[in-house]
């Protein structure tokens, strides 16, 4: 078996966006319907987390991976729901409640997680597409879950909801001019707070994916930032879903940089490598950022561009 080198390393990383992206995929999605309706939600870390937590939990207490995967969904369900109503209340800001919902998150996952950090639970099934090598690193690399392929598909399904459904519309003015919706009878804080709640669940799933398939395992630092950098995913992906998708394969392809290059012998700027997300991330905000750019397509009603 021949050393697959430089192109070990290049389907390395391909194998790492394909990965890697998942979690980064739902929750950017989760995100993108939330600030469709004109509102912005910092807690995706605790509620990825916290997915993370109880998919890992109820998978190791049932051994059925995919209960796992609905008790996430249902778990970051509830806090976006939380999130959305605490919202509605008179002068309550979505930043600040964002941020405090992350930290009651992250708290709620550590604490009942304790038990569950030495226990190993069955994970999700994987999806082989290396099948055509006889190298273990390749078949290894390119290792593809179930949930990578649903998020493709929601991915496209939401693109075309957006524009062509009453929801989408209905989602889309609410975002875009809350008075004008109030005025033609819709009630902007049930949307917004639906919306919410829709997106905690896909974020939610996206914690699935890290418990029970990549890394597999449930530990406190198992999330490393992403849902706050799905954040940034979403206003570099002008608040399209088909856009966030091709943002998450970029993000994973990025945080896969550093353990390809190790793979080859590469230990130099190792932990540089490693932060390839985040300079990502910084590099992204900076951009968008500047008043010379008007953020296209986002929605008006969002606290950025008010």
């Amino acid at each position: 078996m021949s050393d697959p080198g430089w192109a070990g390393v290049l389907i390395a990383v391909l194998g790492g966006a394909l990965r890697v992206s998942t979690p980064f995929l739902f929750v950017s999605l989760g995100e993108c319907i939330t600030e469709k309706s004109g509102r912005i939600n910092l807690g995706l870390e605790g509620i990825l987390v916290m997915g993370a937590m109880a998919a890992y939990g109820v998978a190791f207490e049932t051994g059925d991976p995919w209960l796992g995967v609905l008790a996430a969904g249902g778990a970051g369900l509830l806090l976006g729901l939380l999130h959305g109503a605490i919202c509605t209340l008179p002068r309550v800001n979505d930043i600040a409640v964002g941020i405090g919902l992350m930290l009651f998150g992250l708290g709620l996952a550590f604490f009942l997680g304790k038990p569950y950090v030495q226990p190993k639970a069955p994970g999700l099934p994987a999806i082989p597409l290396g099948g055509w090598s006889d190298s273990p690193q390749i078949q290894s690399a390119l290792q593809v879950s179930p949930l990578f392929l649903l998020g493709l598909a929601l991915a496209i399904a939401l693109a075309w909801a957006f524009r062509n459904t009453r929801w989408g519309l209905v989602l889309r003015i609410v975002g875009d001019s809350s008075d004008a919706a109030r005025a033609m009878g819709y009630r902007v804080n049930l949307v917004r707070t639906l919306a919410t709640g829709a997106g905690g669940l896909l974020a939610g799933i996206g914690g699935s994916f890290l418990s029970l398939h990549y890394p597999g395992s449930w530990s406190e630092g198992l999330s490393s930032g992403q849902g706050l950098m799905a954040v940034a995913l979403v206003i570099f992906a002008r608040w399209n879903p088909v856009h966030c998708f091709y943002a998450a394969l970029l993000f994973g392809g990025a945080s896969a940089l550093g353990p390809a290059l190790q793979s080859v012998g590469i230990t130099t700027g190792y932990y540089l490598f490693n932060a390839a997300p985040y300079v990502l991330t910084l590099a992204i905000m900076v951009v968008t950022c500047s008043p010379r750019r008007t953020l296209h397509g986002a929605p008006g009603e969002l606290s950025i561009v008010r």
